[in-house]
């Protein structure tokens, strides 16, 4: 436990211990790393502002000299920018002061999992570990080193793998990271959506057709099959294929061969077969709607993504992950996002999972103001204020202020239309023109 303030350190170890661990204390950076030396602690809370050294340089010391060692950072002063800079630098996670006891075990226990499982916190994103192609993917909490891993060892087989997890955890992303890693990289990724095809189209889209072989059937057709030999095959959302398409595939599978629509020709097919389903085909199975042969043929690599719910400690790096994407969409810089900002979306529960996050960040960035993000800025449905335009803060606001601020509004609304925002304000264009100079307001929505 690092920290310059007696009472906060104490306190601290004091709660520790009452969880059955062995906890020392260093008062300074100086101190800490000598203790390292002599006692190698699994665990390190280490505090961000320390009287002889800067936490961020201990921090990158301890993850050099002690990389199976767990940081947890500690900051009374907390900004998007520290947060960021502190898990791209190998922390587990960051606490703010004043910060509750479950919340302390909360985090410490992450810290134990990550010990238990001897996952070392390495840098944010799979990227960085296995090449920069790769920096879709973003994760640092212990869920997300184990999908990393998993992603690591099915790459170079020709496995099946069945990637599972509810929708906007990133399947497809996943699909791809295994495509990139395999010996079949240089090789089509094929991805087919099952859920967006009627059955009739979906056999055809998959094993092609000759001509004439039914109405309609002009002229022979290649299937997505044979489009993908020698690569990647990805089935998103299998569990929606007719239980005729099962047993298609299940041959496929088994035989390596299939025949086009209205063709008498077995053609070979050397490829790699990846699905997914944001439903439990367990069930699927017990159901009745899903074939067990095929399930098990599947799952011979099984893959579950957690729901971004479960791993909140990678919000920080996802939202800066996401503002650094769309920034050149929205067409201006974007340094981040506040402490308060950043509270509110950890606690809103994503049931979009990353997806949502992604598209709330786009979002804002296109039609928010300021180079910060702010809690004003959020959608109505994460904050739960009431409306989308909220006049009063926990200041107070002078009446130019208000006026301000409902004017960019409803050109917001208006989606910058001068004639519409001047006809529900009550006013004529040029005196509209007039405010949204003297508020310097923006109208290229």
């Amino acid at each position: 436990m690092v920290d310059d303030e007696a009472v906060v350190r104490t306190g601290i170890a004091q709660a520790l211990r009452t969880q059955g661990l062995e906890v020392r204390q260093a008062a300074g950076g100086r101190e800490a790393l000598q203790l390292m030396a002599v006692w190698p602690a699994g665990i390190v809370l280490l505090d961000v502002r320390l009287p002889d050294l800067d936490g961020l340089e201990v921090l990158k010391t301890l993850r050099r000299e002690y990389p199976e060692a767990v940081v947890i950072m500690i900051t009374g002063f907390p900004n998007i920018e520290g947060a960021v800079a502190s898990i791209r630098h190998g922390a587990l996670d960051y606490l703010e002061k004043p910060f509750r006891l479950d919340h302390l075990e909360a985090v410490v226990r992450r810290a134990q999992e990550a010990m238990d499982l001897k996952v070392q916190t390495g840098p944010p994103a799979l990227s960085d570990q296995l090449g920069p192609e790769l920096d879709f993917i973003v994760g640092r909490s212990p869920a997300m080193q184990q999908v990393f891993a998993k992603i690591r060892r099915a790459a170079p087989s020709d496995s099946t793998v069945l990637l599972t997890g509810e929708s906007g955890t990133g399947k497809e992303l996943v699909a791809r990271a295994i495509h990139r890693l395999s010996p079949r990289r240089d090789r089509e990724f094929v991805p087919v959506d099952c859920s967006a095809l009627v059955e009739t189209l979906l056999e055809s889209e998959l094993f092609g057709h000759v001509k004439g072989s039914f109405t309609g059937a002009h002229q022979t057709k290649h299937g997505l099959f044979e489009l993908a030999n020698h690569g990647t095959f990805f089935f998103d959302e299998i569990s929606n294929l007719s239980l005729n398409i099962q047993a298609k595939l299940l041959r496929v599978i088994q035989e390596r061969e299939f025949m086009p629509v209205g063709s008498q020709k077995r053609l070979k097919l050397d490829i790699r077969i990846i699905a997914s389903s944001n439903r439990d085909l367990r069930e699927a199975v017990r159901d009745g709607t899903f074939r067990e042969d095929l399930f098990y043929r599947l799952s011979v690599i099984p893959i579950h993504l957690p729901p971004l719910r479960e791993r909140t400690g990678d919000l920080p790096l996802l939202v800066d992950h996401f503002i650094r994407k769309n920034t050149l969409k929205a067409k201006r810089e974007v340094r981040g996002v506040s402490a308060p900002a950043l509270k509110l979306l950890a606690a809103y529960p994503w049931p979009g999972n990353v997806r949502e996050l992604e598209h709330t960040i786009e979002r804002i960035l296109i039609l928010e103001d300021g180079d910060l993000i702010l809690p004003e800025h959020l959608p109505s449905f994460i904050t739960g204020r009431q409306g989308e335009f909220q006049v009063f803060s926990d200041g107070e606001l002078a009446l130019e202020e208000v006026e301000r601020r409902y004017i960019q509004f409803i050109l917001r609304r208006t989606q910058g239309n001068r004639s519409e925002a001047a006809r529900i304000l009550g006013i004529n264009r040029k005196t509209l023109g007039q405010k949204i100079k003297k508020y310097a307001l923006r109208t290229d929505y």
